[in-house]
């Protein structure tokens, strides 16, 4: 029994991780379809893409967020903090893209991701680091580190949109509190994953409300998104496809693997980003960008071969944090009615196999 229990921990691990990384190939897409629409403001990208991807995720989710109140009132402080994290995240990145360039701006902000959750981890949960995570997470961050030098000398020498500006301190310190903020809100989601909630109230209730926060950040910023259909069909397009489906994937990986795991598996986004680049508008990548690609295709191994982090969980070896014979009782109810057995698998993996 105990080796079919790891087995499905395993597969729902693999699966988990599947998800984050379809996240992040759909998040590659958002420097190329930004540039599409360069008279819009970073602020209103930021506001406009997270602010109507969220509310879309919250309209989608409402009956689970219904039925799951109770719980979600619970964990109303962990669901404040990722809400107000959610909030601050497209509007740090999208602007750290603006004053540092596209190609420093995402590696600081994805880059500093991993070493961020992990430290929340570390520190909140008293979750231990293993040597197995270390590896890939310094590999990738290398990786791209390696590919941002050479995608930024490309942009300084073409003169491409987003090439350094006159403040990349300040572009560097946004790309510092968006990685930041990226970290803070997968953690305080997985976080309420953990205690017994479902990927989709979740995502639904953190998303929505964090997008309920942009609401006045569109209206102040906005106009330029309707001042032409070109400028609102990237949007949409960023609205729907990167953050409305890039972040119910992303929801479902978070359901089985860690916050620090997640983080570093979207490092795969700059790299993405690059290829995308390359065939749409015909950049040139130098030779330290391809091998940069290639460590962190390589830390991408390393962190999907194995287990990568230790999965003990603080939350469910006290009592007191475990979640309530009520809240238990919620979710074995909407397993029954979506056809599974209700005792047979721990919430997360649940949550991973709700439907959309």
């Amino acid at each position: 029994m105990r080796r079919s229990t790891r087995h499905g921990a395993g597969h729902g691990a693999a699966f988990g991780s599947g998800c984050v990384l379809a996240a992040a190939v759909l998040w590659g897409t958002t420097g190329t379809a930004a540039v599409l629409a360069p008279g819009v403001g970073s602020l209103a990208v930021g506001a406009a893409a997270m602010g109507v991807g969220g509310l879309l995720q919250a309209a989608v989710a409402l009956g689970a967020v219904r039925a799951h109140r109770a719980g979600l009132s619970a964990q109303r402080r962990t669901l404040a903090v990722a809400a107000a994290a959610v909030a601050v995240y497209p509007l740090a990145f999208y602007s750290s893209m603006r004053l540092a360039g596209v190609a420093v701006g995402t590696v600081v902000s994805i880059g500093s991701a991993p070493v961020a959750a992990a430290l929340v981890e570390r520190v909140v949960d008293r979750r231990p680091l293993s040597r197995r995570w270390a590896l890939g997470a310094a590999a990738g961050v290398l990786g791209v580190l390696a590919l941002a030098i050479a995608r930024a000398g490309q942009e300084a020498v073409t003169g491409a949109p987003g090439a350094p500006g006159a403040r990349p301190v300040l572009g560097i310190a946004l790309g510092l509190l968006a990685g930041a903020t990226y970290a803070l809100y997968s953690w305080a989601a997985a976080r309420m994953m953990r205690r017994g909630l479902p990927s989709r109230p979740v995502m639904g209730a953190v998303f929505g409300s964090g997008g309920v926060l942009l609401l006045p950040v569109l209206l102040l910023t906005g106009a330029p998104v309707v001042a032409s259909w070109s400028n609102l069909a990237v949007v949409a397009y960023l609205a729907v496809v990167p953050m409305f489906l890039g972040y119910v994937l992303f929801g479902r990986g978070l359901a089985t693997v860690p916050a620090s795991t997640a983080t570093s598996l979207s490092l795969l986004e700059p790299a993405v980003a690059a290829v995308i680049a390359v065939l749409v508008l015909h950049e040139r990548l130098p030779a330290l960008g391809w091998a940069g690609m290639a460590v962190l295709l390589a830390s991408l191994v390393v962190l999907t071969s194995g287990p990568g982090r230790q999965r003990r969980d603080p939350d469910r070896q006290h009592p007191a944090a475990a979640p309530s014979r009520h809240a238990v009782a919620e979710t074995d109810v909407v397993a029954t009615r979506s056809g599974t057995a209700p005792a047979a698998d721990p919430p997360s993996t649940q949550a991973c196999r709700e439907t959309l």
